[in-house]
């Protein structure tokens, strides 16, 4: 007898999380149900209260000390100025690197805590009514316009707004503290406070003010025009362009976003992969490109099953190349999208420390990284984790905060990786980290390339001045130039920094094409020069019924240097019959 309830097919459970099947509002309001109310309190201590307390009280606390102290520094006139050069360049030497990287990682976390969500609410939600009121049978120039148009509105509004905050919380600031002040410290509360909400606001306004206009003054996205051709004589290269494949650690399991509204367990990335291997066999790939999102949730089965799969395929495990999703490396909990973790929690490093495993076995051997310079090409990824082996391992084995020192410094050194060119005007690739730093389910998909990252990508596409390059990473630089249906498919993941990344790539962008992931959205663009590709996720959405689709893509050497995009080639997975599913 058939059962009640068939449990290869799911149910609600499985849905919780599914932005296919629940609305973002629906998925919300049952959060705030599970989240543990005690750690957040205390992660929000931690992330927001103790810093802004310090940035509030560090200019009353200083100017009081300096008082204090002022006449004994001039006592030392002539040793102080030899001591503080001897300070200064000990900080220099050991701890600038770690100072700015924590630094810019604090910058980028207050403006995805507080500038982002506010700018991006305002642009996209005057982009929306714009396509919806004045795009109708516009040309792509005036809905280029209106984008940039909105970007520079959204700014200014946000702006206005920090502005106001900040200037009604003005009169009860103070800047200067006394001598009293260090004796009774309890003064200094609401001065402090106050100081931070207007330090917060003005930084706010400001910020706001040039997001806008960076984005409203950059190249807009547009669909490309067509695809270009090449010569029969011009070197080509076949790349197999894969994203968001999910893998899960069950054989029956649904991925979060998709619920039952996508596949069930891993069959359709066997499909995938099937296909694949049969039309190497035929005309061979150069590479197999997986930008991010390997598993669903970072966990060691979902790990296993997706290096399991890849052995099964050798020729297409030689050309594969892999980067880190925020699945892989941001998803605090999978069956309690609602958990967070503390700063101080080593799960982040753990999900970290088992992508970089999963690299190394993968493409250890074949990527390099970039030097301490920051300038040029070292050793292998492999060779640069060997001496980190045991380290690492014992890491893996204990799970505890103190194993964990110094582990994210390893993660962080090991980008860009980089597969250099085979010839001095070859095809080379660049697979960049662009996950910011979250602490919570719900908020993970925000992506951020590290400064220092972009700086060395930079350097090392200069030093091969002819070579082509594949700029792999997982979030999409921009948002895509397509009107939305409803306002919650507006989701502002883009890059955090997607303008100075646009921007920084536009000298060299005839020789690029950036290939991320992330969106599951199929399109293929530009802004300005820079061609950009989204890869569609062949098991993320449609159901075990429906068909799914993915493409291999043909770069040429172009006459003048460049880079060519010839019409890629789209592959379509067709769905297995109900008895294959069951079997």
């Amino acid at each position: 007898m058939a059962p009640l309830i068939e449990p290869r097919d799911g149910d609600a459970e499985d849905d919780f999380s599914s932005t296919k099947k629940r609305s973002l509002l629906a998925i919300a309001g049952s959060l705030l149900g599970e989240i543990n109310l005690p750690k957040l309190a205390l992660a929000w201590v931690i992330l927001a209260l103790v810093p802004g307390a310090l940035l509030g009280v560090a200019p009353l606390v200083a100017t009081a000390w300096f008082s204090s102290v002022a006449d004994r520094i001039y006592a030392l006139a002539g040793i102080g100025p030899l001591i503080l050069l001897a300070f200064v360049a000990a900080v220099g030497w050991y701890g600038v690197r770690p100072l700015f990287r924590a630094a810019e990682r604090s910058f980028w976390s207050l403006n995805s805590l507080v500038v982002q969500p506010g700018y991006a609410l305002c642009r996209e939600g005057l982009r929306h009514l714009a396509e919806r009121f004045l795009t109708i049978g516009a040309s792509e120039d005036k809905r280029a316009f209106l984008r940039a148009a909105t970007a520079i509105g959204a700014g200014v509004l946000a702006c206005v707004a920090a502005a106001t905050v900040a200037i009604l919380v003005w009169p009860a600031t103070r800047w200067s503290g006394e001598i009293a002040d260090l004796a009774q410290p309890l003064r200094l509360i609401v001065p402090s406070l106050a100081n931070t909400v207007t330090v917060m606001a003005g930084y706010l306004a400001l910020a706001s003010l040039v997001w806008g206009f960076a984005d409203g003054l950059m190249d807009q996205p547009r669909d490309i025009a067509g695809f270009e051709e090449a010569p029969a004589s011009a070197r080509r290269w076949r790349v197999a362009h894969l994203s968001d494949i999910h893998v899960v650690g069950e054989r029956y399991g649904f991925r979060i976003e998709s619920g039952r509204a996508g596949p069930r367990g891993n069959e359709r990335l066997a499909q995938v992969l099937e296909r694949l291997d049969r039309i190497h066999a035929e005309e061979p790939l150069d590479l197999l490109l997986i930008t991010g999102d390997m598993t669903d949730a970072g966990r060691s089965a979902e790990w296993a099953e997706f290096l399991d799969a890849m052995a099964r395929h050798p020729a297409l495990a030689q050309r594969c190349l892999i980067l880190p999703g925020n699945h892989d490396v941001n998803i605090v909990d999978r069956a309690n999208p609602a958990r967070l973790e503390l700063p101080t929690s080593p799960g982040k490093r753990l999900r970290q420390m088992r992508t970089l495993s999963a690299m190394a076995a993968i493409q250890g051997d074949r990527v390099r990284v970039v030097d301490q310079g920051r300038t040029q090409l070292a050793g292998s990824l492999a060779a640069a984790l060997e001496p980190h082996r045991e380290k690492i391992a014992g890491f893996a084995d204990a799970g505890t905060l103190r194993l964990s020192a110094g582990l994210a410094t390893i993660w962080t050194d090991v980008f860009p990786m980089v597969l250099p060119p085979a010839e001095e005007d070859g095809l080379g690739v660049v697979l960049l980290n662009s996950n910011a730093e979250t602490h919570f389910s719900f908020t993970n998909a925000l992506g951020l390339v590290a400064e220092e990252d972009l700086r060395a990508m930079l350097a090392i596409l200069r030093r091969f001045p002819k070579a082509r390059w594949i700029i792999g990473l997982h979030h999409h630089p921009v948002e895509y130039p397509r009107p939305a249906k409803a306002f919650s498919e507006r989701i502002g993941t883009a890059l955090i920094n997607g303008s100075r990344f646009v921007r920084q790539l536009k000298p060299m962008a005839h020789r690029l094409v950036a290939m991320h992931g992330h969106r599951h959205i199929d399109w293929i663009g530009r802004c300005g020069p820079l061609k950009i590709i989204s890869a569609p996720s062949p098991v993320m959405e449609a159901t075990d019924d429906k068909p799914t689709s993915f493409y291999i893509h043909t770069l040429a050497a172009a006459a003048d240097g460049g880079l060519a995009l010839l019409k890629p080639q789209l592959i379509e997975i067709a769905p297995r019959p109900p008895e294959a599913l069951s079997s």
